[in-house]
């Protein structure tokens, strides 16, 4: 093993460094929202330099988006070899994500985080990342006949974790627990084929 994979090998230091760094940048996320977010906050946290934040994210706003989905990864997409199941199983785990104070501030800075194009190109990648992953329960179901090929994954999912998105955000109302089945229920009925 060469010098340069021995210091590139995950779970060394550098993962550390990366850990406290995400971990820091949600903590102040959390506390101070997306305006009171400061790259010098967030070195002075996780005790790196913020020169070696900016080495390593180039900018405040990679920075957030890779806190973003670190924080995400929570979200499982399950793999149950029924889409119903599935489309339940990430909704109820989507809806008790939102309602963590973590949860809770990602979606705030997702929703207020404006239009200049540094911001949205950082939450277009995020968004993106996470349709993507999501998206495998569709195709999976369109694999296993459960769907017709017609569906459109990107927009299911969309169909699905946006009431649980509308609560949190826009009415903040509880997501009760028989909520995700009936959504799926209603969304299966539209999209599944006819037999």
């Amino acid at each position: 093993m060469s010098e340069t994979e021995v210091r590139r090998r995950p779970g060394g230091r550098s993962a550390r460094v990366r850990a406290a760094v995400l971990d820091a940048t949600v903590e102040l996320l959390r506390a101070h929202g997306l305006e009171g977010l400061k790259v010098g906050d967030v070195a002075e946290r996780a005790g790196v330099h913020e020169t070696s934040i900016y080495r390593r994210w180039r900018n405040r706003e990679n920075l957030l988006i890779d806190a973003l989905l670190a924080a995400s990864e929570v979200l499982r997409v399950p793999d149950t070899g029924r889409v119903r199941d599935d489309l339940i199983a990430y909704a109820t785990d989507l809806a008790a994500f939102l309602a963590t104070p973590t949860g809770h501030a990602l979606e705030h800075t997702l929703a207020i985080a404006g239009d200049d194009p540094v911001m949205r190109q950082a939450r277009d990648r995020y968004w993106a990342y996470r349709s993507e992953r999501s998206q495998q329960m569709i195709t999976r179901a369109v694999a296993r006949g459960e769907l017709p090929d017609t569906v459109d994954p990107r927009l299911v999912i969309e169909m699905l974790v946006s009431p649980v998105h509308f609560r949190v955000l826009l009415t903040r109302e509880e997501i009760e627990d028989g909520m995700p089945a009936r959504v799926v229920d209603a969304l299966l009925a539209g999209i599944s084929p006819v037999r």
